[in-house]
């Protein structure tokens, strides 16, 4: 491991000029590279404190033995730069954001002399078109079959082309009128690949006009008392109706924009693209990325926007694409630092000027909030992807024990976390993890008392003393009984089971506060660690310094799991309570309604809003409330309805 202060350029010798920087190991090779609008500023921030840099960035400038610079004119021959060399060089601590699956395409094989169809996945061929991509292979195969009707276009692989050739008849396609079939010469090559172009201009985007043209022509067989080709063409706006729903109408303006969104936590961040093009959502993809560096969404956004549209214009480069692969509008959750030279760079990749901003209002904004649902979705479902895996749970919970150096396995590890606003309604939550997964049947919640004005290490000592006083309590064997089991029901006691780990969020103190209870309680078979938010530290009891575990390792996502968990499950306690505080407290003190009456009016009104605005007459409906309390809870609500709810 290199001290960084063995190849810190001297003072004064960086430049404070815009530039492309490279950090390379003691191979040679080049592990990181990053772009500076001030190269003196930027490359100083490494050489700190080692102790206060990000854990990846921490690792990156140990593992690195020397740094150069290249200086450039501007910021957009930056940002050129920097993806040119990430492509070249791939370094191992820069952000990748590569498909971890190739998502399939539509192919259109324009360079053959009868074009087709077909799922494509792979490298980009030059003479091909295609179209996407598309979450998945069956959406595009239904949106083909739903198009052929209109557009009866080859599908047909090239050994089946030619069979059919030689036997002179078609295959089923080709007589259910879902192939023009030139392979017998129904059609010619020209009035094939017509069939082909218009099937290619309704997809990218030209879908009224050609609705248009066909009910105008649909009008003239009407006219012209051609029925039977007017009702053909009837069926064909209507096919071509049912594939324009699969592609909903988001923006009626014609929008032709990426929207991009963001769900990330300190180690990691999904991102999501939306390609609407002609107002209609053409394809959607996402990533899920490590973080290198302590960087915030407006970075990751700059970080993406470089590597993505630059990879999109080189496989553009390598093959007919159909269009710029950069639309007019890149619709961000927030803009990059350098956002005017990453426009200007963007707009020299399309050719024209593209508008990089952040939504504001109208159907733009709930657009974007669409996408950073489904953002937040992939995130998590990533998360559980690895949390549900057995395989990566055996190695996390043998990571886990190997790095905590424990005797036992870790069977079952619970974790417990504080929520509160302001030192109010403080409770805890306390989850529980058999075998690496969630058992929820276990999860337990506690309103703090004692320690509800001292804080977070005082709440957690609470919780553990109150957890443990009634493990110790259920595990007492009376006369005749089995130790933790209920004599009535033959059931374990619900605290009878203790933890082989005690995860407490937060760091020393917390787990320090922890291991203290467990002493004083006489539990020594309970390790305790606390685990801290900002750099996903492990903290061990009496330890002056944290574990530190590899950012990929499958004992840190599952220890992220555990907390994550329990902080769900605490902050829906403490919003419960909250809302039942300011509910109770709005109908306290109101003469003759018990807590009985007050169930019984949230009941049947939902809400405290829908009683406030409910009349002394509606208020009476509820059985056993009488008018003259009903007239008393509307005073105490203020609402002042009056006599005759009026």
């Amino acid at each position: 491991m290199a001290d960084p202060s063995t190849y810190r350029p001297a003072p004064g010798t960086i430049p404070e000029a815009p530039g492309v920087y490279k950090f390379r190991d003691s191979t040679g090779r080049v592990i990181y590279v990053g772009k500076a609008k001030s190269l003196r500023s930027r490359l100083s921030s490494y050489f700190a404190d080692v102790a206060t840099l990000h854990a990846r960035t921490r690792q990156m400038v140990t593992t690195a033995t020397s740094v150069e610079w290249t200086v450039v004119g501007t910021e957009v021959e930056a940002l050129q730069l920097e993806y040119s060399w990430i492509k070249e060089f791939d370094p191992r601590f820069n952000v990748r954001y590569r498909d971890d699956k190739s998502y399939p395409v539509l192919a259109v094989t324009l360079h053959e002399d009868f074009p087709r169809l077909h799922v494509y996945r792979g490298p980009r061929k030059r003479g091909v078109r295609y179209f996407g991509p598309y979450a998945h292979a069956w959406a595009i195969r239904e949106t083909v079959d739903l198009l052929l009707r209109v557009f009866p276009a080859r599908t047909c692989s090239n050994g089946v082309f030619k069979r059919h050739s030689q036997m002179g008849r078609p295959c089923l396609l080709g007589y259910i009128d879902k192939c023009s079939a030139p392979c017998i010469g129904r059609v010619t090559e020209q009035e094939h690949r017509d069939v082909v172009e218009d099937f290619c201009d309704f997809l990218s985007g030209r879908t009224d006009a050609m609705v248009r043209k066909l009910e105008k022509e649909m009008q003239a067989a009407s006219d012209e008392l051609e029925f039977e080709r007017a009702a053909r063409l009837r069926d064909d706006v209507a096919a071509l109706r049912r594939a324009m729903e699969k592609q909903a109408v988001v923006l009626g303006d014609g929008t032709d924009a990426d929207v991009v969104a963001f769900a990330e936590d300190e180690l990691a961040a999904a991102v999501q693209v939306f390609h609407v093009r002609g107002g209609r959502v053409r394809g959607q993809r996402g990533w899920v990325i490590d973080k290198v560096e302590e960087v915030d969404t407006a970075g990751l956004v700059a970080q993406f926007i470089t590597q993505f549209y630059g990879e999109q214009a080189d496989l553009a480069a390598q093959a007919d694409a159909g269009g710029s692969p950069v639309p007019r509008e890149v619709l961000v959750p927030e803009l990059p630092e350098d956002a005017e030279a990453v426009a200007d760079w963007l707009s020299e990749l399309r050719g024209s000027r593209v508008d990089l901003r952040v939504p504001q209002r109208g159907d733009k904004r709930a657009l974007a909030e669409t996408v950073a649902r489904n953002a937040a979705e992939a995130f998590t479902q990533h998360k559980l992807r690895r949390a549900g895996d057995l395989t990566a749970r055996s190695a996390a919970l043998q990571e886990l024990q190997e790095a905590l150096d424990l005797d036992t396995a870790l069977l079952r590890i619970e974790c417990i976390d504080i929520s509160h606003v302001q030192g109010s309604d403080v409770v805890a939550s306390l989850v529980v993890f058999e075998d690496g997964l969630a058992r929820k049947s276990e999860y337990r919640r506690f309103a703090i008392r004692e320690a509800a004005t001292e804080g977070d290490v005082a709440s957690i000592a609470e919780v553990v003393r109150r957890r443990f006083a009634r493990y110790k309590e259920e595990t007492a064997q009376e006369t005749g009984e089995l130790p933790g089991i209920d004599p009535e029901t033959g059931k374990p006691k619900r605290f009878a089971y203790p933890p082989n780990l005690l995860v407490v969020d937060g760091a020393g103190p917390q787990a320090n506060a922890a291991a203290d209870v467990l002493a004083e309680l006489g539990v020594t078979d309970v390790a305790v660690i606390g685990l801290a938010k900002r750099l996903e530290e492990v903290w061990v009891p009496g330890d002056p310094d944290p574990v530190i575990l590899p950012r990929t390792s499958e004992a840190l996502y599952l220890l992220q799991r555990v907390r994550d968990e329990a902080h769900r499950f605490a902050v829906s306690y403490h919003r419960q309570k909250r809302s039942k505080r300011m509910t109770a407290s709005a109908l306290d003190g109101v003469s003759g309604l018990g807590d009985a009456r007050k169930a019984a009016l949230l009941k049947h009104f939902g809400s405290l809003k829908r009683l406030k605005a409910a009349t002394v007459d509606q208020i009476t409906e509820v059985p056993g409330v009488g008018r003259r309390t009903a007239e008393a809870v509307l005073a105490a609500l203020g609402a002042g309805n009056g006599e005759d709810g009026k």
